[in-house]
């Protein structure tokens, strides 16, 4: 049992408690004693009322049940009326315009990428900070994107014919990026500077100037032979790298050795959905992690080609421009915090004897830690504006925006930090919040930062909302149907109405393909033409890519076109996708083994070894990014197949020891695994796998959080020794 300090009415895990105390309270200009009657007060207020919201979801959901089963199919107008009566759906303002102020270029003005890491990974944190910028030369190189035909295989060395592809491809991108008056990248001997303005000599004895000449801003090294030129396009910036003593750069006419773009301009450093974190340790971690970020001290060893060194924060990259002036540039990506949502309790810390919210705490403390930018006691600065970014998933309605903006409010006065210093990221991931979306902005407008579609966790609200209506389609299928169409486009409309453009940041969902990034650069380009400023990548890698369709596409040109449209999409996304056809025995077979190996690949990392993100293999061993946003889906996908019928308990119970069988056989090259087999009854990975799918209806919201918190503990109590 872990001890606790007695902090008033508070009792807080003792490992906790000294972290707060030695670590994040000392230069905060925060006392001891505010800190913990303030949060003491704050938790006497509100966690009645969040009690009260997530009864409101139950009851909410109940009425919708109940109307599902005496209503099929449903009447759309209606159930539309129904769902008003109940006040599922509210009277949207007829106009919304955020207010927010202080708020970052990164966030506000620019377009581009932006990563998604479980911040508990020292390592993961650390890359995704640093993935501002990125060689454009080694993501074309390590990745689908350039082919292996024509000799062109990655291999273990360095193979040139690849390389020459690289610079080729590189080259068209240059191309585009920045266009010469005549002539190519493609036949540049020399990149010169000459009375302030960038000259590129071509093979055929041509120089000539930029299209735009603007796009260049400054050089590093000496200005007759510059080691590095900086552009611009679209807000973003590319470094082009000479010199011809480097392996590359000798093979090079120019002496070009590689292109840097700026790349993940912001970075959510999640403490929720990729993160396994389940009592004061894990959260201690989570927060001592955070204030290294914030503080600029954290670092990692790392071991690369036989050399072992300390990964740290990257600094600014400075250059000279053509007026003479030294201009800086962030070497880092601009961080978000991602607290948890409003339904779990934890008991790091316990309030008159019971836990408290997880989603309080995490408001207290991160926020608590990140006054440590605002007052400058880092060598880096985070916000350049002051303020402080956190984004709040999992939200189901306005009311509970207005709950997490007051709760902010409260923070920022026990804090002593300005009102409004706290900005909101606020995950457009449940249903209750798609079709309110307008209110839910206004109940945040002085300080909401972006809307994201969360479509994973969105789809899982979907299926457990109506999952007594009938089967669902297909998991595939759902992503095709009317309803996703018209969330994704009501989101980017409802947003830009709301005046989030030059503001805020409107973003789209994750990749969830890390190794075809072909794949992705061709498919994903749709956000940016969508009107969306930002979308998440699962690596820095994948930022590196991404980044190029900021270069072809002129986001906030589209989003000026995109503000005069009205669009809620209300109809279509009240449209519930259920199954159409007739499915084969094949087809439900191969449907419930991919959601069920999914579930067990992502699981049993979870529980058993406390990984809160996998790359899990699905049933043709294509490597997907799983947390509990996909796990919510396939567990309530099976849960919505078996209550109708389409599969029975002795098919799912069938797969589930057939697909056991596989995960552990595609983990077995990981030393820390610890598997499932061959007692599957005291498995409890697999135990937790099984009562994520049968208890899967009864869970709230259909979320996966209280089962797998649970088995996590008991997991952990059973690797201490505790457990028999």
């Amino acid at each position: 049992m872990q001890g606790y300090i007695q902090r008033g009415r508070l009792q807080v895990a003792k490992q906790l408690d000294t972290f707060i105390q030695e670590e994040a309270l000392p230069g905060t200009q925060v006392t001891s004693d505010v800190f913990w009657q303030g949060f003491e007060n704050i938790l006497a207020d509100l966690a009645p009322v969040n009690r009260t919201l997530l009864a409101t979801r139950d009851k909410l959901q109940q009425q919708i049940d109940d109307y599902c089963q005496q209503n099929k199919p449903l009447n759309p107008e209606a159930y539309k009326a129904f769902l008003t009566d109940i006040g599922y759906l509210v009277e949207q303002p007829s106009s919304v315009a955020i207010t927010t102020s202080n708020v970052d270029a990164e966030v506000a003005t620019m377009a581009g990428p932006q990563l998604v890491v479980p911040i508990n990974n020292a390592r993961y944190a650390l890359n995704a900070a640093n993935a501002r910028w990125g060689s454009l030369y080694d993501a074309l190189y390590g990745t689908d994107v350039i082919s292996d035909e024509g000799g062109a295989e990655a291999g273990t060395s360095y193979n040139p014919v690849r390389g020459a592809k690289v610079i080729d491809t590189a080259r068209g991108y240059l191309d585009s990026i920045a266009p010469l008056v005549i002539g190519s990248h493609h036949d540049a001997i020399k990149y010169v500077i000459q009375s302030g303005h960038l000259q590129v000599s071509l093979k055929d004895g041509q120089q000539v100037s930029l299209k735009q000449p603007a796009q260049y801003l400054g050089y590093q090294g000496n200005i007759e032979s510059p080691t590095a030129i900086l552009l611009v396009n679209n807000g973003l910036h590319v470094e082009l790298q000479i010199d011809a003593s480097h392996p590359i750069g000798k093979a090079d006419p120019a002496g070009l050795k590689d292109i840097l773009l700026e790349a993940a301009l912001t970075t959510i450093m999640d403490c929720e959905d990729s993160v396994a974190a389940v009592d004061a340790e894990d959260k201690t971690l989570v927060y001592r992690n955070w204030l290294g970020l914030m503080k600029g001290t954290l670092s990692t060893p790392v071991s690369k080609g036989g050399r072992l060194f300390d990964r740290c924060m990257n600094p600014d990259r400075e250059y000279d421009t053509p007026e003479g002036d030294r201009l800086a540039l962030k070497g880092r990506s601009m961080m978000f915090v991602r607290n948890v949502g409003h339904l779990m309790t934890n008991d790091a810390i316990l309030f008159e004897g019971n836990e408290i919210p997880e989603g309080i705490m995490d408001a207290m403390v991160t926020s608590l830690i990140a006054k440590h930018d605002l007052l400058g006691n880092s060598q880096f600065k985070n916000s350049t504006q002051g303020s402080i970014y956190i984004v709040k998933p999992k939200m189901h309605g306005p009311e509970e925006v207005a709950f997490a903006n007051n709760l902010f409010e409260r923070v920022e006065e026990v804090l002593g930090l300005a009102a409004n210093t706290l900005k909101m990221g606020i995950m457009d991931e449940e249903r209750r919040t798609s079709v309110n979306l307008a209110a839910c902005i206004k109940a945040a407008s002085s300080r909401a930062v972006f809307i994201n579609t969360g479509f994973l966790d969105r789809t899982g609200d979907e299926i457990h909302t109506s999952m007594l209506l009938g089967p669902f389609a297909p998991k595939a299928e759902l992503k095709s149907r009317p309803w996703l169409v018209a969330y994704e486009k009501a989101n980017v409309v409802t947003g830009l109405n709301c005046g989030l453009s030059g503001k805020a940041q409107i973003g789209k969902g994750m990749w969830p393909i890390p190794d075809q990034m072909a794949n992705m650069m061709a498919t994903k380009v749709g956000h940016p033409k969508a009107g969306a400023n930002t979308a998440w990548v699962p690596s820095p890698t994948a930022a590196t890519l991404h980044s190029l369709h900021y270069h072809q596409i002129d986001v906030f040109g589209i989003q000026q076109a995109l503000s005069e449209q009205t669009y809620d999409g209300l109809n279509d996304m009240l449209t519930v996708p259920l199954l159409e056809e007739t499915l084969s025995a094949d087809v439900i077979q191969r449907e419930l083994d991919n959601n069920v190996q999914g579930i067990l690949g992502y699981v049993v990392r979870w529980v058993h070894q406390g990984v809160g993100c996998s790359k899990v293999p699905d049933i043709n061993n294509v490597g997907l990014m799983e947390d509990r946003a996909t796990l919510r889906i396939s567990s309530q996908h099976i849960a919505n197949w078996l209550e109708h019928g389409i599969v029975s308990e002795k098919q799912v119970d069938n797969s589930l020891g057939k697909l056991a069988e596989l995960v552990d056989k595609q983990n077995q090259g990981d030393a820390e695994y610890i598997p499932m087999l061959p007692d599957l009854a005291n498995s409890i990975a697999f135990q937790a796998a099984k009562a994520l799918i049968f208890d899967g209806k009864a869970q709230p919201n259909g979320y996966t959080e209280p089962l797998l918190h649970a088995k996590r503990k008991e997991m952990k109590l059973k690797l201490s020794g505790t457990l028999h």
